[in-house]
């Protein structure tokens, strides 16, 4: 009678419940994981607060200096924890009144260690910098104004303005101004980046959802239409013609085969390699990698039979040009029989690659192969060739004299290498 009349409702809750607590469970380690590592690398410039010890020990004694001390650890200890009291998006009232509490750790610091504890304006200006960008000039000029004069303007201090000046931090706070203010353009720059990738990522997934969609409907639509009436015409002409209605059954068989037939055929295009596909994909690769393309724009040279295995070729060999080669400059060189993709980048001695290994077993079907390895006096060269006398290299330019693959297994290369 206490049972719920729809026990499966309060389960569904309480997993919808679990869920999102473990969700929020990961969100929260991550949030204390990066607050961790940020606070590691904030803890790097505390070094610096050796010379604010070493000031208050030469110019406080006693409680003064222990004052001093003090100040100076609750000031490292609060920049410590600023990655967790300031997480990403923290509010302007926040991070401002975590400002102000730094600020007056500040002042307070700088009647014990005197000129040396403007260092701490250092600190103060990374913060600054990272919260107001450019606008954080006029907050960094104040406070080097204020370490250059406010020593001279104390006289028990005896600091002189050519001593003022010397002394490292009046030049420090601008020039950790502008580093800091460069780092933080290119994270800016490195997340507009991401973000631009991902939106690209999630449009071309939407394009191919559509592109299929669309694909499918065109080969389905007339086949499914033609099917629904013929099998509905063998249904009225069962019982007084029914050689008629077995005649327009096997209609609906041969349409139905000939649909299941386009739809594989139309699947399979997708993952279609072809030559003149990987060419037009790899021109746009490159180019997006700053490296300058030297690709042919005609395709017919080639064997009609050996396009999709010169084209496995050429998406294997770019994608390495792009991935291992660090190159400037990419050539492709298409023959009748062969294609040859050569970069000025770093070769590479290392074992051959899944990638390699499939391009072999594929030209070893074909009754061809593959040479990779260095060429001189800088990059990479990958041939695939089958057994075929070339014409007239496309490309960049012509192939070398004698440069064929009229003979299996002939190599042009040493030793063939992966990378």
């Amino acid at each position: 009678m206490g049972q719920s009349p729809v026990p499966w409702v309060s389960v569904s809750d309480e997993a919808t419940s679990h869920d999102e607590a473990g969700a929020e469970w990961v969100a929260a380690q991550s949030r204390w994981t990066r607050g961790w590592r940020e606070a590691a690398l904030l803890s790097i410039p505390l070094v610096y607060l050796i010379f604010v010890v070493i000031s208050v020990w030469q110019n406080s004694h006693g409680s003064a200096a222990i004052v001093g001390y003090v100040l100076l650890a609750a000031f490292a200890a609060c920049w410590l924890v600023t990655p967790f009291v300031l997480p990403p998006g923290t509010s302007g009232r926040r991070f401002w009144a975590w400002y102000a509490l730094l600020v007056a750790l500040t002042v307070a610091e700088i009647p014990f260690a005197r000129a040396a504890g403007f260092v701490l304006c250092v600190f103060i200006t990374l913060l600054t910098v990272a919260r107001l960008g450019a606008r954080s000039a006029p907050l960094v000029a104040v406070m080097s104004v204020a370490a250059l004069l406010v020593p001279v303007a104390v006289g028990s201090w005896h600091v002189s303005l050519a001593k003022s000046f010397v002394d490292v931090t009046p030049v420090a706070i601008p020039v950790v101004a502008l580093v800091m203010a460069g780092v933080m353009q290119v994270i800016r720059s490195n997340q507009a980046l991401a973000e631009a990738r991902a939106e690209m990522a999630r449009l071309a997934a939407e394009n191919e959802r559509m592109r299929i969609a669309r694909d499918l409907h065109d080969l389905l639509g007339h086949s499914l239409t033609t099917i629904t009436v013929k099998a509905g015409l063998a249904r009225r002409l069962g019982s007084a013609d029914p050689a008629g209605a077995v005649a327009q059954i096997a209609e609906v068989e041969e349409l139905g085969r000939k649909a299941l037939t386009e739809v594989r055929a139309a699947v399979s295009g997708y993952r279609e390699v072809t030559l003149a596909s990987e060419l037009a994909r790899g021109r746009e690769l490159l180019r997006a990698s700053g490296i300058t393309a030297h690709l042919p724009t005609a395709t017919e040279v080639a064997d009609p039979a050996r396009q999709e295995l010169f084209g496995w070729a050429v998406r294997e060999g770019l994608t390495n040009v792009i991935r291992h080669a660090r190159a400037r400059s990419c050539e492709v060189r298409v023959s009748a029989s062969c294609v040859e993709i050569i970069d000025d980048g770093h070769g590479s001695a290392a074992a051959p690659g899944n990638g390699l290994s499939g391009l072999r077993e594929r030209a070893a079907a074909a009754g061809g192969g593959v040479d990779a390895g260095p060429v001189q006096p800088a990059g990479w060269r990958l041939r695939v060739w089958v057994p075929a006398v070339d014409a007239p290299a496309v490309g960049g330019t012509a192939p070398a004299a004698g440069d064929t693959a009229s003979a299996p297994g002939r190599s042009l290369l040493p030793a063939p290498q992966g990378r």
